[in-house]
Formats: C-alpha cells, structure tokens, sequence
C-alpha cells in the first residue's frame, strides 16, 4: 500500500458516485487554483485551466479515483493544459508585469491563505519560480514530487525554490538601514 506524502494520498477504493468526485473537488480545487494561479498570473485563466482539469478528472474518475495519487494527476493535468493553452495564444501581448500583478484579487482563496502583496510578488517571478512555489509551498510537495511533477533534477528545484524565496524576502521584509 502506499504511504502518505505531504497531500497526496492514495484515495480508499470508492464506488465511483458522483459524491466521490464532488468531496475530492471540494478538498483539491482550492490547492489545485493556487497553484495554477502562481504559475499563469491570470486568475481567468487559472479558473479556466483548473475547470479543464476537474473536467478529465471526472471523465477519468472510475479509473482515477484508484490512482495512487490523484491530486498530483489532476495538477499535472492542469500544468499540461497551461503548455497547451500557452502554445494556442503564444502571439498574444501580455500586459506588463506591473498591470498585471495589480489585477491580482484573492478573493475565491480561503481567507488568509495567501494576501494579495504575497500573491503580486509572486506574480513577478520567473515562470519556472513561480511553478517551483506553487507546488513546494502551497501544495506542500516535497522536491522530489516538484522535480517529478516538472520533469527537471530535484537540484533544479532547489535552486529555483532558492532564488525564489531570496526574491521575495527581498520585496516582502523591509530592509533596514545600516
């Protein structure tokens, strides 16, 4: 039997009623979005990819809701249909970085979760940092599911979450003088 890691845990073999579905897209759909939304920046996409995602996880759910870890598949599925969605709309403008952090609203995130200065900083990372933060701090993977999940060396992921974390201490702490 598989054990538990950080939240994935292998699901009890269900009967496969809808009821089934709908607790585990009550307990994995705010975690899912956090994650996603770190990783595009748009809350509207976000929300679209993250209802793409539930949407296969239901079409699949008899088959799934067996998999070892069906929270990790539902966020690769999401992650892929970011590659996919990008790859559609890869001649669009994107606004500048600053337009777009401002749109950022927390609201639909449990309350306190994430405060939307965090959120905005966050934003303003390098893609691959703000993928690496949305899994290992707001889905609480370990580094070697984050590496799994990204398909890159779990050293890779250290150094992202490293520089990551050094530039968000930098714009979040204020610096005092010396």
């Amino acid at each position: 039997m598989s054990k538990p890691i950080g939240m994935l845990t292998r699901l009890p073999h269900v009967d496969h009623e809808p009821v089934d579905f709908a607790e585990f897209y009550r307990s994995s759909k705010d975690r899912c979005f956090r994650a996603v939304m770190a990783s595009v920046g748009s809350r509207s996409v976000a929300e679209d990819i993250v209802a793409e995602a539930f949407a296969r996880a239901w079409a699949s759910w008899p088959k799934l809701s067996r998999h070892p870890a069906p929270h990790a598949w539902v966020l690769r599925t999401a992650l892929n249909t970011r590659v996919s969605w990008w790859r559609r709309r890869w001649r669009e403008v994107e606004l500048p970085p600053g337009e777009a952090a401002a749109g950022v609203d927390s609201g639909g995130i449990d309350p306190g979760a994430v405060t939307s200065e965090v959120m905005a900083a966050v934003l303003r990372l390098p893609l691959r940092q703000r993928q690496v933060i949305g899994l290992r701090v707001f889905l609480d993977l370990d580094t070697v599911q984050t590496a799994d999940i990204l398909s890159v060396a779990p050293g890779t992921v250290r150094a992202h979450l490293a520089r990551a974390i050094g530039t968000l201490r930098q714009e979040l702490i204020p610096q005092e003088d010396s």
